[in-house]
């Protein structure tokens, strides 16, 4: 599994990732039908945290013992056994927000219309996810399997500077 992960530093925070990544999660992927004519709305599966003039994209770090998987409840949360990643089923999600609770990089996020979580998927179908394919400063990377201790272990060291947890 390729998480993706955020360079320290170079994010300029135009949120470009967010919109992309809506748009990707779009039944349209049209930009302008996506925003004005679909209901429920696209939600985005990344952040951009700003504070003190840091900016640090935040997204499912896929993390090797997700904690969001052991605390589902209905096992909505569950790991690919192909690619590692941790994905949700929304047929099980009652929307019960345990995973959000134990996600030490809060990570996942509600969908209230859906009553149920979302959060990032790596974009299946795609070779490169939506928010890194359209970052414009290329702060968001797509890194090889085998970095993602290093990649979590920056991203923590991120969020720190920027006041996080």
């Amino acid at each position: 599994m390729r998480p993706v992960y955020a360079k320290e530093d170079v994010c300029i925070g135009c949120g470009l990732c967010e919109v992309y990544c809506a748009l990707a999660h779009s039944i349209s992927e049209d930009l302008i039908k996506a925003f004005k004519k679909e209901h429920p709305r696209p939600l985005a599966r990344i952040r951009v945290e700003r504070t003190n003039g840091l900016f640090l994209p935040m997204q499912c770090r896929h993390c090797p013992d997700s904690p969001c998987v052991y605390a589902c409840l209905t096992g909505a949360m569950y790991k690919d056994p192909d690619s590692g990643a941790v994905a949700v089923d929304p047929e099980k999600c009652s929307g019960c927000w345990t995973c959000i609770m134990v996600c030490p990089y809060g990570a996942i996020t509600r969908d209230i219309d859906r009553g149920i979580v979302a959060k990032c998927d790596l974009c299946p179908g795609r070779d490169v996810p939506a928010c890194v394919a359209n970052c414009p400063n290329e702060a968001l990377v797509w890194i090889e399997d085998g970095a993602a201790g290093r990649a979590s272990s920056l991203a923590a060291t991120a969020q720190e500077r920027a006041g996080g947890h």
